[in-house]
C-alpha cells in the first residue's frame, strides 16, 4: 500500500521523537520507581482480562481523543504497550 505523502512526512517526524524500548527496560523501569506513565493501547477485553498494575487504558481506538485527558503534560515520559 502507498501512503499519501502528507502521512509520511508524519510518521517520519513522529519517529524523530519516538523511542522503541523493549519490555524487561519497561520492567527496570517500574521496579527503579521511575515516574512515567504507562499506557496499555489493547481492547477493552484484554485490559479487562489483566493488565500491568499502574497502567491506564487507552485502546487505539480512543487514545488520540483522550490522552490529553489522561496525561496532560506533553513533556511526560510516556510508555506505550
Amino acid at each position: 500500500m502507498q501512503h499519501s505523502e502528507a502521512f509520511v512526512k508524519l510518521v517520519n517526524d513522529a519517529k524523530t521523537r519516538v523511542r522503541q524500548e523493549r519490555a524487561h527496560d519497561t520492567k527496570r523501569r517500574l521496579d527503579a520507581g521511575e515516574a512515567f506513565h504507562l499506557v496499555d493501547t489493547r481492547e477493552e477485553s484484554e485490559w479487562s482480562a489483566g493488565h500491568i498494575p499502574g497502567a491506564i487504558h487507552l485502546s487505539r481506538g480512543v487514545i488520540e481523543r483522550d490522552i490529553e485527558k489522561s496525561i496532560p503534560d506533553k513533556n511526560a515520559v510516556v510508555i506505550l504497550y
